[in-house]
């Protein structure tokens, strides 16, 4: 629908006539700081709103969160995104890697994106929640002993996602939600910036709608799947989408299809993904007889414990690395924390090799499935490298992987892709918009340059562009793909926030007064 000539855009000065098709033209494409004219000759709305955060995910529902507590109102902040809700795609994800309400995530028990403070902790409120005094007492048990009498505690999923929808409700997160796709962030000459979001068809009078905020706040998570180079030319080749599967996305056929007819299936990664699926095959082989063979490809094999120092090592073996979670716990808040803090360039670049890398949590269940599908046959290993995936005669695939004993081809029904979402930021069009027009750098790891802040360095324009999550990772804070990870972003960000004005500094006072409003459930 053409947009209305008479609409007036507000700026911060005088009205605009509105003269344009409210679309992007090739002018505002190629020039890297907007004026209001310009974006009132191309037709495009403007919406005035002091702090925007894109998004929709997790990371926005958290930063949001902070500023309603620090007593920002609600018509001084706007939520662009196409999520239905903030954990849509998260939830999204994790089902299809096998981890569905009822299971548990790889988070611990304080990491509590609807509760700033962490108390309760779900595993407290997962006691109170349980009926006799067993399933009370039996999560208190394991973070009393965890780790080392007990496997570390971990939410269930559906814990974590109900909990994060009373939250939404208290804070009236959804007022605030603009359902759409962010185009592009451009700085604003005079300061600030203009938000680009591409409303759902038929919604709005014009294609697209700016907003005009002296700050923004960018959690877009990952930029996309990622499949391994040799399993993505096997798709592109072939089109094939049934024999080669991402863990990440839909798959279900393939475990109904190895209930009606047995096959082999070729997992490749060796992370908490790997895990799940390798417990979802083992799971369906126990419960419906069935003879699923597994094959495990490792690049490398891990045999034993990891890492150079007795105080930077984890444990490992049967080419699995064990980690309770994705880093050492310290990075969130002890020593670790501290030591990247300091850290420039290559040497923080090195401190991030030296403890991140693939690994999974360990959990009795899984070892002693894959301990019993090594002893019977069904589940073996092989090492090596990947040279090229082929359709084999009859269906199925061909794995032809060179290992030190010489070249072998693996036969199976189905091969599935445990590897990650590893994506380059590059291949996010905001991301790359960022990187071209708004100064922003790289760090030491190739995702986003960000201050200790989390302020986007180089992009400042009178206001401030920050960003959290996985396109961070690299920066002086290690944790960000998590959900404590994003609840600190939230707070560093609120407290720099307040320096410059916005919002109230959470201070022991307001924090304790806030916690106990959060705890009686009554609104903001």
């Amino acid at each position: 629908m053409p947009a209305d000539p008479t609409v007036r855009v507000p700026t911060s000065t005088e009205p605009v006539i509105v003269t344009g098709h409210g679309d992007l033209t090739d002018d505002l494409v190629a020039t890297s700081v907007w004026t209001d004219e310009q974006v009132a000759a191309a037709g495009i709305p403007v919406v005035d709103v002091p702090f925007v955060t894109v998004g929709g995910g997790i990371g926005s529902f958290v930063m949001f969160d902070y500023l309603r507590i620090a007593g920002v109102p609600k018509d001084q902040l706007k939520v662009l995104g196409i999520n239905d809700a903030p954990w849509s795609t998260y939830e999204y994800l994790t089902r299809n890697s096998q981890i569905p309400r009822g299971e548990r995530l790889r988070s611990d028990s304080a990491s509590t994106p609807d509760c700033i403070w962490g108390f309760p902790s779900y595993a407290v409120r997962e006691a109170l929640a349980a009926k006799g005094l067993r399933n009370k007492l039996g999560p208190l048990w394991t973070v009393l002993t965890e780790p080392i009498l007990s496997d570390y505690y971990t939410p269930r999923a559906g814990q974590a996602f109900a909990s994060m929808e009373r939250e939404t409700a208290r804070v009236g997160y959804f007022d605030c939600l603009e359902k759409g796709l962010v185009r592009m962030v451009r700085k604003r000459r005079g300061g600030g910036y203009f938000t680009v979001l591409t409303p759902p068809e038929g919604t709005t009078a014009t294609r697209r709608v700016a907003y005009r905020s002296r700050w923004v706040h960018l959690a877009v998570g990952y930029p996309g799947l990622k499949f391994l180079d040799d399993l993505q030319t096997y798709r592109d080749a072939y089109q094939d989408y049934a024999s080669v599967v991402n863990a990440y996305e839909p798959h279900e056929g393939v475990y109904e299809e190895l209930r009606r007819h047995p096959g082999t299936v070729v997992i490749r990664g060796s992370g908490i993904v790997a895990s799940r699926i390798l417990q979802r095959l083992i799971d369906d082989r126990d419960k419906h007889g069935l003879q699923t063979q597994i094959v495990h490809v490792f690049r490398t094999y891990v045999s034993g414990a990891q890492g150079k120092s007795v105080f930077m090592r984890r444990p490992g073996g049967h080419g699995w690395s064990y980690q309770g979670f994705n880093y050492p716990k310290s990075v969130w808040g002890g020593q670790l924390k501290t030591k990247m803090r300091r850290l420039e360039g290559e040497d923080r670049a090195a401190l991030y090799k030296a403890i991140g890398g693939t690994n999974t949590p360990v959990r009795k269940l899984w070892r002693e499935q894959l301990a019993r599908g090594r002893a019977e046959g069904w589940y073996r290993t092989v090492t090596g490298q990947v040279e090229s995936v082929m359709p084999a005669p009859g269906g199925g695939t061909t794995t032809r992987i060179t290992t030190d004993q010489g070249v072998l081809e693996l036969h199976a029904n189905y091969v599935i892709d445990c590897t990650g979402l590893e994506a380059t930021i590059t291949e996010h069009r905001l991301m790359a918009d960022l990187l071209e027009h708004a100064g922003a750098g790289r760090n030491p790891l190739g995702r986003l340059d960000v201050e200790r802040t989390f302020e986007v360095r180089g992009t400042s324009n009178e206001g401030r562009i920050y960003a959290a999550g996985a396109a961070t990772l690299g920066g002086y804070f290690p944790g960000v793909d998590t959900f404590l990870g994003l609840q600190i972003a939230g707070l560093e960000i609120a407290d720099d926030l307040a320096r410059q004005g916005f919002g109230k500094r959470i201070g022991p006072i307001r924090s304790t007064t806030q916690w106990f409003r959060w705890a009686r459930g009554r609104n903001i």
